[in-house]
């Protein structure tokens, strides 16, 4: 069976079902500029609606007895196996990405199923310290309905990672998915878990424009915001949360650190930061943005790194083999060539790359990057090495920090016990000591400070803390008598 075969989203949305939708989407494959697929395009009213029926089903989902909800999370898991291929090469094109990425989604994928189909059978909440004659208890109950707003460029992993968990702890959950990626970050997501058996209802996909990302916030029935993507648009939908009183989870990235000290492999250093900066372009939030070079190795490194730039093959990932495939859309590329542009302006040396034809940015390197410039200040998101050199270890970590939020950092060095001193002092939700930014593991908490984010951590134990919240639940055999 082809799980996509019959498109059921073209010319709908997914709430309560397959939808008709008064506007078309078009969903474009950034390699080739050709129309992949299309659907339905919500509007503030669908919101409205979702919201409604996701509370009623969610009251039943709550009740459902946990044995049967975690059966659905495998059985979910077990079909993105069986169509790893076919969804893998979907997700490849949609995100511009290249195959061994889209591939690494759907493997993603299945454990955080795998992960959600054991939260219903863990312990949800423990006993507390009472007198006599009384039960107390804290227990976890679900937020009720949750909006989640991902991004383009790990459409299926960064909503999945927020979906699961949420499902699995009781909650309804309606997707915004990015208009550029609505399958992978969306209708993919609602045809496993419909063929899994997930009750209609409780998961509703929405794909819109900012309008209907307002609707999800301001809807008094949606109980909590998840949120990844850039800083600007995290800032005004914590704003708008805040005034309707609700929990939100921003994920935001930051401009990463990697440090690479004096004692540090030069080919392997190398090779790490040419993987934590170039990896599918450049577009991951934790990309290795500032590259701080002990001034010692910065020429050798710097070398190394300016030959893997002319050497590493930029195309179409869906169909050849290729390093770097082409950047989402227009608008990013131009983006990201106006930040290489200015920091070139200030003074940064442009040494490889800097260069692009259609949405196929070459690997760029960036050398004398400070302070001040464009490219050390914000997160690029795109495929382009900062490199800054540094005198000593008070200075790396001063440049490290230099920053309003770090989402991920890394130390590279032939002492363990150097790097780690170093590691402590960094400002960031994740430190890798001896590896490049790029790391996640589906079990570790993922968040960070700033700009990063909101404090908040998807994953792991973070997934308790947040799509679930405390009730204390006392119990008494009578009712007391009181002075009054």
């Amino acid at each position: 069976m082809n799980i996509l075969a019959s498109e059921p989203w073209q010319g709908c949305i997914y709430s309560e079902g397959w939808q008709p939708a008064p506007e078309r989407l078009d969903v474009i494959e950034p390699a080739t500029g050709v129309c992949l697929t299309h659907s339905g395009l919500a509007g503030v009213a669908d919101v409205a609606a979702a919201a409604q029926r996701a509370a009623r089903a969610q009251a039943d989902w709550v009740a459902m007895p946990p044995r049967e909800r975690a059966e659905i999370f495998h059985r979910a898991a077990d079909l993105f196996r069986q169509h790893a291929d076919e969804l893998a090469l979907f997700v490849t094109r949609e995100s511009g990405a290249i195959l061994p990425k889209g591939q690494h989604e759907l493997r993603e994928a299945a454990v955080f199923c795998q992960q959600a189909g054991a939260m219903p059978m863990q312990a949800q909440g423990q006993l507390l310290p009472s007198p006599s004659g009384r039960l107390s208890m804290a227990r976890r109950v679900p937020h009720g309905v949750i909006g989640v707003i991902s991004p383009f460029n790990f459409p299926l992993v960064l909503t999945l990672r927020v979906v699961a968990p949420a499902l699995a702890l009781g909650n309804a959950v309606i997707i915004k998915p990015d208009p550029r990626t609505p399958v992978s970050g969306g209708f993919m997501i609602a045809r496993v878990f419909e063929a899994a058996g997930l009750p209609a209802g409780l998961l509703h996909v929405l794909p819109g424009g900012p309008q209907v990302g307002e609707a999800l916030i301001t809807d008094p029935g949606v109980a909590m915001i998840s949120f990844t993507g850039s800083v600007g648009v995290g800032r005004r939908i914590g704003a708008l949360a805040g005034q309707h009183l609700k929990k939100v989870s921003l994920e935001l990235g930051g401009s990463n650190a990697l440090v690479v000290l004096d004692d540090a492999d030069l080919d392997r250093a190398a090779s790490a930061v040419a993987w934590g900066a170039w990896l599918h372009q450049g577009q991951i939030c934790m990309a290795s943005n500032r590259v701080l070079v002990h001034e010692a190795i910065a020429p050798a490194l710097t070398e190394r790194l300016v030959a893997k730039a002319g050497h590493l093959p930029v195309g179409n990932g869906a169909t050849a083999q290729v390093a770097l495939g082409p950047l989402i859309d227009a608008r990013q590329r131009d983006r990201v060539h106006a930040a290489v542009q200015a920091s070139v302006a200030a003074g940064a040396r442009l040494l490889a790359g800097g260069r692009y034809e259609g949405l196929f940015y070459q690997p760029t390197v960036l050398a004398d990057v400070r302070p001040g410039m464009p490219t050390f200040e914000e997160e690029t998101f795109g495929p382009v090495i900062n490199l800054v050199s540094f005198r000593d270890d008070e200075e790396a970590v001063r440049l490290a920090n230099a920053h309003q939020g770090g989402l991920a950092a890394g130390v590279l060095s032939a002492s363990v016990g150097r790097a780690l001193a170093l590691g402590q002092r960094l400002r960031a939700g994740m430190v890798h000591i001896n590896d490049q930014t790029v790391n996640d593991d589906a079990v570790n908490p993922f968040g960070g400070p700033g700009v990063a984010g909101n404090g908040s951590s998807h994953g792991g134990p973070g997934d308790w803390e947040q799509f679930a919240s405390w009730q204390w639940l006392t119990v008494r055999e009578q009712l007391p008598t009181y002075p009054f």
